[in-house]
């Protein structure tokens, strides 16, 4: 009498423990959780770069403006004994505040529709972005600022008002007292562009 054949005990099956993951199909709910936010660092950084370097060349077209629409303040020329002297026209004029004003103006324009054109331009926003917009914003300020004293009236009073002769108007330098006026465009463009992200950005997605 033999003993009855035992067969052999079967596989340790272990598919219930186990979980076998598979990369979603693209466009599938979760297909982009582990993939790269945003295009990468240095793609962003040359793309500030851009944004840096076209904002700031925009303020040649700001000193330009400023240089053609900033009131003039008037002054006039007088010879003392051998000495000259020269004083305002109006003393009462509110030409030289006007001249700020100006400047302000166009900036606070200026840092709107650069903040507008970047936010069209790339709406995912990002730091190096931002930092872009704030700095090209000063830089701009920074160049409508020099060009438009450069453009403007002799900056030797008296050497003009020698040449003009005495008692003869003539215009005062273009001058930008409130040096506060540079940073309006940067303000500006990094308020809009923040609002602008806040209302229609991207959103980001929800998690399953």
């Amino acid at each position: 009498m033999t003993a009855p054949l035992t067969p052999p005990p079967p596989p340790h099956d272990n598919s219930a423990h186990q979980v076998w993951r598979t990369s979603p199909p693209a466009g599938a709910p979760g297909a982009d959780v582990y993939e790269q936010d945003g295009p990468g660092m240095k793609t962003e950084v040359r793309e500030a770069a851009v944004i840096t370097v076209a904002v700031a060349l925009g303020g040649a077209l700001l000193g330009l403006l400023w240089w053609w629409l900033a009131p003039h303040v008037p002054l006039v020329g007088d010879e003392v004994g051998k000495s000259w002297v020269v004083y305002l026209k109006d003393t009462e004029g509110e030409q030289a505040a006007g001249v700020d004003g100006t400047f302000t103006l166009l900036a606070l324009a200026f840092g709107l529709v650069s903040a507008v054109v970047v936010f069209l331009w790339r709406r995912r926003g990002g730091v190096p972005l931002v930092v872009a917009l704030g700095l090209g914003g000063l830089l701009g300020s920074v160049l409508a600022w020099r060009l438009g004293v450069w453009l403007g009236p002799e900056s030797d009073v008296l050497a003009h008002a020698r040449a003009v002769g005495k008692g003869v108007t003539f215009s005062a330098p273009l001058k930008l007292a409130a040096k506060g006026a540079l940073l309006a465009w940067p303000l500006a463009a990094l308020l809009v562009h923040l609002g602008l992200m806040a209302l229609f950005g991207p959103r980001d997605p929800e998690t399953p």
